[in-house]
């Protein structure tokens, strides 16, 4: 039901169940997303039917490059901005550095405005909440529903962070103390093949907290549940311990004795199983499943049943195709699947081959998870101990903590050598 504060739709009714995740672009991921064809990446997304894009200011330059990218030639001539979603955020500066401030809160949506150069910004989360006290989240949900009900530049609230726990005793107050309950919740890193808390602990929990959407984010928790373990960009930033990270490897090794890698059925099993099990706060929006010459509606071509809602971040072209290309074989899979493949120009018989992938994926993930022993469902401690605010006023003159345009090198390389970079981290498809 549309509020009297909120004129706009339910977010479930019209948010894509598959969002890219823009924190790709950051010094985290790679050394210098300058050089990063996020542009190209971000066109590509869009001509596959991606429609909706995740990002923060607290993710270096994502905010400039998602906005940069989408006020192209291309984008203007070919999609209107309504056709799209942007999704922010707001309260993280830095590692160690929150600001929650009212004020703060205002700056931060005004300068997301302009680095993303739109009219208003579609969702803004309240970043890493378990960062700050209770209070300080609540003053800054009630400043934004200020900013979206006077200005319109904001349509949905919501909040992000790690423990699910915190999210859901956030969302309770919230509601609670407001009245009205938050938008969307977006969780990473808890629903994985090593990870089901958001599941098992969190939909009930938001669900009757009238939280409308559950985005599921980093199904591969933020690089861990890889062949070659966590992205290491200069110092090792992920929070994952050895013990862990051993069992992690361990289990990379026992799928490749079956010819797999286990990035690829870490993708595909969170992928298709939160589609199912998320669909209770899950969304009817643009399902991208490959249907050519028209606007796709979940109501067209899946039954106007919600699906699980993921965001999932890529940083090569080989990578966007090939998570497309197993995102609409999942889709293949459900109820409609045959006849949306058929629609879609796929193999008549792309459905069957569908379940049985999931099924083989099933097993492979019932293997994995036998190898994780007793980390199973273990998350590591958000904030980390000893964790100190240390947000103070910077000043204009100090330099950004990532490579500006100028600092980084041109890209005069040959098109095949960039090409074959581009690709060192590909993700197989299967």
């Amino acid at each position: 039901m549309v509020s009297e504060t909120n004129p706009s739709p339910p977010l479930s009714n019209i948010l894509p169940p598959l969002i890219f995740g823009c924190a790709t672009f950051n010094v985290q991921f790679v050394e210098d997303p300058y050089a990063l064809d996020s542009a190209g990446l971000i066109h590509k997304a869009l001509s596959l039917g991606v429609r909706a894009f995740d990002t923060s200011p607290y993710y270096g330059p994502s905010e400039e490059l998602l906005g940069k990218a989408l006020d192209s030639p291309f984008v203007r001539n070919n999609f209107s901005r309504k056709d799209y979603f942007v999704l922010t955020k707001v309260g993280r500066v830095a590692a160690s550095e929150f600001d929650y401030s009212p004020s703060w809160v205002r700056q931060s949506v005004q300068r997301s405005l302009d680095r993303l150069k739109s009219e208003y910004l579609d969702v803004v989360y309240c970043h890493d909440v378990e960062f700050v006290s209770p209070e300080e989240v609540l003053g800054a949900v009630k400043e934004l529903r200020r900013i979206r009900d006077e200005t319109r530049t904001i349509k949905y609230v919501g909040i992000s962070g790690y423990p699910v726990s915190t999210l859901c005793d956030l969302a309770e107050r919230v509601k609670e103390e407001t009245g009205e309950p938050l938008d969307v919740v977006m969780s990473y890193a808890n629903f994985t093949v090593q990870n089901s808390t958001l599941l098992s602990k969190g939909v009930s929990r938001l669900q009757a907290a009238g939280v409308d959407v559950v985005p599921n984010a980093s199904p591969l928790g933020m690089g861990l549940l890889r062949q070659c373990g966590p992205p290491i960009i200069g110092e090792d930033w992920h929070p994952s311990p050895q013990g862990l990270r051993a069992v992690v490897h361990r289990a990379s090794n026992f799928v490749d004795c079956h010819d797999e890698k286990l990035e690829v059925v870490a993708i595909r099993y969170a992928l298709e199983t939160w589609l199912r099990e998320g669909s209770v706060v899950g969304s009817r929006g643009d399902p991208a499943s490959g249907v050519q010459g028209e606007r796709e509606s979940n109501e067209q071509n899946l039954g106007g049943k919600k699906l699980g809602v993921s965001v999932m971040g890529v940083s090569s072209s080989s990578e966007l195709e090939k998570t497309m290309q197993v995102w609409r074989s999942i889709l293949d899979g459900l109820e409609n699947g045959q006849e949306t493949a058929i629609r879609a120009g796929r193999w008549k018989r792309d459905h069957e081959w569908s379940l049985n992938r999931q099924k083989a994926v099933q097993i492979l993930t019932e293997g994995i998870q036998e190898m994780l022993e007793g980390w199973l469902d273990y998350t590591w401690p958000s904030p980390p101990p000893g964790y100190v605010n240390t947000r103070e006023q910077k000043s204009e003159s100090e330099p950004a903590p990532w490579l500006t345009p100028a600092a980084s090198p041109e890209a005069d390389v040959p098109d095949d050598l960039l090409a074959e970079a581009k690709d060192r981290i590909q993700i197989p498809l299967r």
